[in-house]
């Protein structure tokens, strides 16, 4: 099978001079305004479920056009300098700003339904199709503003949010670090540090470090910007905790979400006797922050994509022929982008959309993170394709949910991986799978108390310099790493780098989709034909509430207890740890 390892964007647009960029974004304009004649005065969709019916039929539709926003952002997370590229992001993100305050009013105006002829259309049959959209909608309207409130919000949020963002991203892309007579990018380097001798680690950690240092002066600013414009969204719209918008957007229940929070916080002793185990091994009285994700020992295993792509087929065509075919088809198409280089874009995550190809980002460095990460963004991926079985309107999937399809991936990746270990190479990964698990769990719950905090501070504050954040960021760091890790101030301007600190109060879903997919591995390893619930669950898309997806499936994450159990699971792995390290 030929591949291709860089993305053909191509499969979208020629490029940013495509004469099907300018007709694309007219067809928008053109059907948001055909809506709006419609709808604008009509409002008979208010009273009547026939008439509502055919409204959200038409609404439905406007999910389903080609979006050219997409590539123009694609483009730019591989070609951070391709002016052109951004300059006419910019300009079309505007256009269809302004576009899309045409429809801005369909759903106001659903907002303003009472709730007892809410309740009669949520029974209606005839609107059955529509009924979670509307449930979610119902849920939202004593946030809604009015129109022309909603049309500033709109219309301010790429000077007061996007641009800033865009500028820090920018600014990092460009970055490169020296190594080993190298100049290497930021994200390349903080990706080899855990796999380096201490000497080289705590050296090219300093680097990085130093280098975010000299860029916290911007970063200050652009934090500050975007966390004083969401306390202004907020106060306007009456959410009254930090954190509600996105709880309520991902469509989980607060509650739950703070059970969780709550639980994993008081559950901080198991990473604290993670690291401390790690530490002994390592023959270290104390732990630094180079140190939190390295190996307890020197593995010497790498894995090229070519052996890496190899375990990821054999791991999916073990669940099905329809896996693979997914695999298959993104590598021949040129959908995944493997490699790193200067000016991509750090990290790797998958970005679909209806009607268009979905591609998956990735900076492989042939070790087994590479692997798990693939395997990770291609669950993504998967869910996404899994979910065009659904209506339009319910073809995505919140973010929660969605971190539940990418982490489940990753464990059967994992298992084919371990697989080819030697005793000594299991002892090793199984170290690091834990590690795995406290960084996804522990560390981003730690990062939502730390953004929880941040937040709330600056707006008592007004705002907080950059070395107030740093100071703020190591607390948090060390509160889930425990008394063995040593923090240094210096440590704190990680902040400058954490992308998903932008994307505010994201990371809970991390922990809750680790959490919900260990049990859903575990009920899979105790019987194969579990794999039909998964399948339903990754077939549900956006039809359903979380909660609701997983109580159909027989898992009730509405209780404590659920997280609990899954947070005692990965300490019984640490108690396996010490003794399979005490045997040696």
């Amino acid at each position: 099978m030929k591949i291709k390892t860089k993305w053909n964007l191509g499969l979208m647009y020629k490029s940013p001079s495509d004469l099907k960029i300018l007709k694309d974004l007219i067809k928008i304009e053109n059907t948001y305004d055909a809506f709006s004649k419609k709808y604008k005065e009509n409002k008979s969709y208010l009273r009547n479920s026939k008439a509502l019916f055919e409204a959200l039929t038409d609404y439905e539709k406007l999910d389903g056009l080609p979006n050219p926003i997409i590539y123009l952002h694609l483009l730019n997370d591989i070609e951070s300098d391709n002016a052109k590229a951004e300059a006419l992001r910019n300009k079309i993100s505007q256009s269809l700003t302004m576009a899309s305050n045409k429809i801005i009013f369909f759903k106001l105006d659903l907002c303003t339904i009472p709730p007892s002829k809410q309740k009669v259309f949520l029974k209606d049959k005839t609107l059955l199709k529509f009924n979670y959209f509307l449930q979610c909608t119902f849920n939202k309207s004593k946030y809604i503003l009015s129109e022309a409130e909603e049309k500033i919000l709109n219309l301010k949020s790429l000077p007061s949010y996007d641009l800033w963002i865009q500028g820090q991203e920018k600014l990092l892309a460009s970055q490169t670090i020296l190594y080993k007579g190298k100049e290497i990018s930021i994200g390349e380097a903080a990706n080899k540090v855990k796999s380096l001798p201490q000497k080289e680690r705590d050296e090219l950690h300093t680097q990085i470090v130093q280098t975010l240092k000299t860029l916290s002066p911007f970063a200050e600013s652009e934090l500050n910007a975007i966390v004083i414009n969401k306390k202004i969204n907020d106060e306007l719209r009456g959410y009254k905790k930090p954190y509600s918008s996105t709880i309520i957007n991902y469509q989980n229940d607060e509650k739950s979400i703070e059970n969780m929070v709550e639980s994993v916080s008081k559950y901080f002793h198991v990473p604290h006797r993670f690291y401390k185990l790690k530490a002994k091994v390592l023959g270290l009285k104390k732990l630094q922050y180079s140190d939190r994700a390295v190996a307890i020992g020197k593995n010497n295993k790498k894995i090229s994509f070519e052996n890496g792509l190899s375990i990821i087929r054999t791991a999916f065509s073990k669940l099905g022929p329809e896996y693979i075919g997914i695999l298959d088809t993104y590598l021949q198409n040129g959908q995944i982008d493997v490699f790193s280089k200067k000016g991509k874009k750090s990290g790797a995550y998958c970005w679909g959309n209806v009607n268009m190809p979905t591609y998956v980002l990735l900076n492989y460095a042939d070790d087994i993170d590479s692997v798990t990460t693939f395997a990770h963004e291609m669950g993504h991926a998967i869910h996404g394709e899994f979910s065009k079985s659904q209506p339009v309107m319910y073809q995505g999937h919140t973010i929660s949910v969605a971190e539940v399809a990418s982490t489940l991936f990753e464990n059967f990746a994992f298992e084919e991986i371990f697989t080819t270990l030697s005793d000594e190479e299991k002892i090793i990964a199984l170290h690091d799978r834990i590690s795995d698990d406290i960084q996804t769990i522990f560390r981003q719950i730690a990062c939502f108390n730390f953004e929880v905090e941040l937040h709330t501070k600056i707006r008592e504050k007004g705002s907080l310099p950059k070395e107030e954040i740093a100071e703020l960021m190591n607390k948090h760091m060390k509160s889930y790493l425990g008394p063995i890790m040593e923090m240094k101030p210096d440590d704190g301007y990680f902040f400058v780098y954490w992308s998903h600190i932008r994307r505010f109060f994201y990371v809970y879903s991390y922990a809750y989709g680790q959490i919900i997919s260990k049990t859903l591995y575990k009920k899979y390893k105790e019987d194969k034909n579990y794999l039909s619930k998964i399948e339903q669950f990754l077939k549900a898309g956006e039809s359903m509430s979380p909660e609701d997806i997983w109580k159909k499936i027989g898992i009730d994450t509405t209780k404590p207890e659920f997280f609990i159990a899954g947070l005692k699971s990965i300490e019984e792995d640490i108690v396996k740890l010490e003794k399979l390290i005490s045997k040696k």
